[in-house]
């Protein structure tokens, strides 16, 4: 965690060589300008700088072992790593700083895409290797809302995910994810391309929206389900329709209208605190909202290619070939790649 500092005390070291530059000190408006720079990349790049001392410090105490000192070395360099321990969370501390919802638990939103009866069994299979994934961490699943199909896919499926760092582990999840395999309604055992979509929302508290109630309009009807599930008789399902954003929110995986009526009205308003969300990053300059990305729908992210056994993250770079780990929830080691991805371009940006 902590080289993703790395960048950070590039830039401190650059700036500091540039505040000694004799044409930026004839500029007091460049002075201030480097100086609140240099003041923004500080407490990260010191944080860094120390780590790299303390690294230094251990390989020291090692090239210096003898038999008659290596008791004592031996302290001296489990103090060292107890250092870098600390060293290591508060860099994560910073780092979760960087972006205010790290801490919130979230809405995940998974839609099939192109590819028919597969993009929904694909739909499904991202389904559980999040819910996998939440397991692992300690988080906590709870099925929303569900559409699924004949074949165990999934048209739509909407949940929730709580816990400490919910926001911070699924954040980049959001976009187009594409699985290349022979699907198992292909007879002839040709490797078709299927997609589906991801959507990952901080959930938002009444404090966070506001909503107007005289600016919805809830239609209530009789809730559908594949050949075999219940199919209530009475109108239990919800639709909410935010009629300033047109935004629309259905639920009826609920046998009680009251239940769809409180879901529903829960994901609205973590779309709806998206949407302000989105206001705010359009702020960012052109060149990091480029290289990163909006997390839109439209954005392929991430390729399963199952044949090849291979992941590929498409922001980043990141491929690795342990896709059956994968898609049982490690998503680890993705998401790390990721996070040190973003925080060098938040430097460079």
């Amino acid at each position: 965690m902590i080289e993703s500092l790395k960048s950070f005390y590039e830039k401190y070291k650059k700036i500091n060589e540039s505040l000694i530059d004799p044409e930026v000190l004839k500029s007091p408006e460049m002075v201030i300008k480097y100086s609140k720079e240099l003041s923004e990349v500080e407490k990260p790049a010191k944080l860094y700088e120390e780590y790299l001392k303390v690294l230094n410090e251990i390989d020291e105490l090692r090239s210096l072992d003898s038999p008659d000192l290596h008791e004592e070395i031996l302290k001296e360099i489990k103090e060292k790593e107890d250092t870098i321990s600390k060293l290591e969370k508060e860099a994560g501390d910073f780092l979760d700083s960087l972006d205010s919802n790290f801490s919130r638990n979230v809405i995940v939103e998974i839609r099939a895409g192109v590819g028919g009866q597969e993009s929904a069994i694909f739909a499904g299979d991202l389904l559980r290797m999040y819910l996998r994934y939440a397991e692992r961490h300690g988080l906590e699943a709870e099925i929303l809302d569900s559409h699924e199909t004949e074949l165990g896919g999934f048209k739509e499926v909407t949940f929730s995910i709580s816990g400490n760092g919910a926001y911070k582990l699924f954040k980049y999840e959001s976009g187009v994810h594409r699985v290349q395999r022979v699907p198992v309604t292909e007879a002839s055992g040709r490797i078709h391309t299927s997609t589906a979509t991801v959507a990952v929302l901080p959930e938002a508290t009444e404090v966070d929206i506001e909503i107007n109630p005289d600016d919805l309009r809830i239609d209530t009807f009789r809730s559908s389900g594949a050949g075999g599930q219940h199919v209530n008789r009475t109108e239990s399902a919800v639709r909410i329709t935010h009629i300033p954003t047109g935004t629309v929110v259905v639920c009826e995986s609920e046998r009680s209208q009251v239940q769809n009526r409180v879901i529903a009205m829960k994901i609205l308003r973590a779309k709806l605190f998206e949407m302000k969300k989105r206001e705010e990053e359009e702020k960012m300059s052109d060149m990091r909202r480029n290289q990163i990305g909006m997390g839109e729908r439209s954005e392929k992210i991430r390729t399963y290619n199952f044949p090849q056994k291979r992941v590929t993250d498409h922001r980043n770079g990141f491929t690795a070939y342990n896709l059956e780990e994968v898609m049982d929830g490690y998503l680890d080691e993705i998401v790390k790649s990721l996070i040190e991805w973003e925080s060098q371009l938040t430097v460079k940006g």
